[in-house]
Order: C-alpha cells, then structure tokens, then sequence
C-alpha cells in the first residue's frame, strides 16, 4: 500500500537578489529574465520605477515596495511569504541591490532565519566605472555617497586622506562641484581622479585629471553636470622606503645632548619625512 506524506507547511521559498539595468536595458542577463518570471513576485525599491522595466520585457508581476523608510516592517511580511513557499525577487532602482540600496535588513532577517538568498549578479556602477577608469583596481574601497554638509563632508574626506586605496563615491549633480571644492581642500589639487557619468546610457562620459583640472571642466562646462556621478581618486602615494641608516649621524648627535629617544625620533621624522615609529626603533638600537 502507497502512502502520501503530509506536510505541515509548504516548502519555504527562496528570495533572488536581481541585478538591473544601470542604463542600458540590453544589460540585463538572461538568468535576471527568468527569475523575473518564475517569482510570485518582486520587491523593489520604487515601485514606479521598476514597473516600466517589467513592461519592457512583457513581464507581469505583483511589485511590493520596500525602501529605507518601510524595509523594517516589510521584511517581516516578505519573510512570512517566504516560509509560506512564495518565491521573490528584491531590486533596487539600477545596479546590485543593496550597494548603497535598501535591503540589507531584509537579507540579514532571511539569513538568520535560515531562509535561502541566491544572488543574480549583473551591472553595478561601482564595478563598471572601475574598470574604464585607468586607476589601480587591485585593492580599492567604496565610500558610498559623502556627507551632504561640507563640514561632516570635509571630515570624512580627511579621515581617508592617507588611505592608499583607489576611493569611490557616489555623487548626485547638483553636489558634485561642492564635493570636488572640498576634495580640493582636503587633498589638494594635484591628486588624480577620474569622475564616470551616465554609465552605459548615450551619453557616457569619464573625465580624468588632477582634482584641479576636472573641478575646472565641470565648472566650464555646465551643461555636463547632470546625471549620476562616480567620483574614483587615487590613493595617497607612498613615499619610496628610506634607509634609515642615513640619518644616523644625526641621531648620534642629538643622543650625545641627551634628548629622550622620543624627541629624537620626532625631529628626525619630520626632518626626514618619514614616519615616527622605524625612527624610533633606529634610535633605540644606536641608542643600545
């Protein structure tokens, strides 16, 4: 005699983080159209905004919103759809979800309670940008979108003055000369950036140049200053290493007038311009 097992509750789903389009619709991957049609439905940062991209592949799907003003309470009804067997898809406005998008509540909620994600990779602006700007990309941070204020703006920019990584932001058109001013300021004008414009759409753009000279085009040229920026700046250059055992005539001298080794090792890295701390070991060990 055959026997059917019951369940208690239906299988739990499975939620799809889907790449999009960051311009072009020809971006989207093939793997992104199917998901798309296979969901119950799709979550997405504006509603409005993902609706005409759906109807551009003749996709009809319930859309749910979720941004940073409701993903709390959201997650909590999109998971109990997930363990009621629905399946998902969550998308941002353009690019990968969750870089600088809604959606890292929701993930973080699913993971905990063992729900599966499955990335569907595809554009992103930072990656994309990246690749065509001719800076180092072997090692590189994303720094998001910078303060609004140019006083907390100024900070962070300081804060990551001596970083060595190639550094990128996000920047709206109407801050990006306010935000170059203040790059300006903080890391002079002749560090080299490179500013990537409407990516993959008509009319992309990469301008690079010393920070000087790119505040300067876009300063010049107004009617460019529009659409979405990444701003890319090289990293601080490091100073070529230095034999220290150069300077140890110096540092004989200021142990003979019986100077701690801490004020020793302080006149000769600024003299040398190098930094505090191999000094001070070099003045210990002539010092021994």
């Amino acid at each position: 005699m055959s026997q059917t097992l019951e369940l208690d509750s239906p299988l739990e789903g499975t939620l799809y983080i889907v790449a999009t389009p960051i311009g072009n619709l020809k971006d989207i991957t093939r793997r992104a159209v199917e998901t798309f049609e296979s969901v119950d439905w799709i979550a997405a940062e504006d509603t409005r905004h993902t609706r005409p991209l759906l109807q551009a592949l003749g996709i009809n799907k319930p859309l749910i919103s979720l941004h940073e003003h409701n993903e709390a309470y959201r997650s909590t009804q999109l998971l109990e759809k997930l363990k009621a067997g629905e399946n998902g898809a969550l998308v941002s406005d353009a690019g990968t979800p969750l870089i600088n998008d809604p959606g890292y509540y929701l993930v973080k909620l699913l993971r905990e309670e063992s729900v599966e994600v499955v990335p569907i990779p595809g554009p992103s602006a930072v990656i994309t940008a990246l690749c065509a700007a001719g800076l180092p990309t072997d090692r590189f941070s994303y720094e998001g979108f910078l303060p609004a204020k140019s006083g907390k703006r100024k900070l962070v920019l300081a804060s990551l003055v001596s970083d060595v990584r190639t550094l990128v932001f996000y920047e709206s058109p109407h801050r990006i000369l306010a935000t170059l001013t203040d790059l300006e300021s903080v890391m002079g004008s002749e560090r080299q950036i490179v500013i990537a414009r409407e990516l993959t759409k008509k009319f992309e753009q990469f301008v690079s140049g010393t920070v000087a000279e790119v505040l300067a085009y876009f300063t010049e040229n107004s009617g460019k200053v529009r659409g979405e920026f990444v701003l890319m700046v090289t990293g601080d250059v490091e100073k070529p290493a230095v034999e220290l055992s150069e300077w140890d005539g110096l540092i004989e001298v200021l142990l003979k007038q019986g100077l701690p080794v801490k004020q020793i090792s302080e006149i000769v890295a600024e003299y040398a311009g190098v930094k505090k701390k191999p000094v001070y070991q070099r003045v210990l060990e002539l010092k021994d």
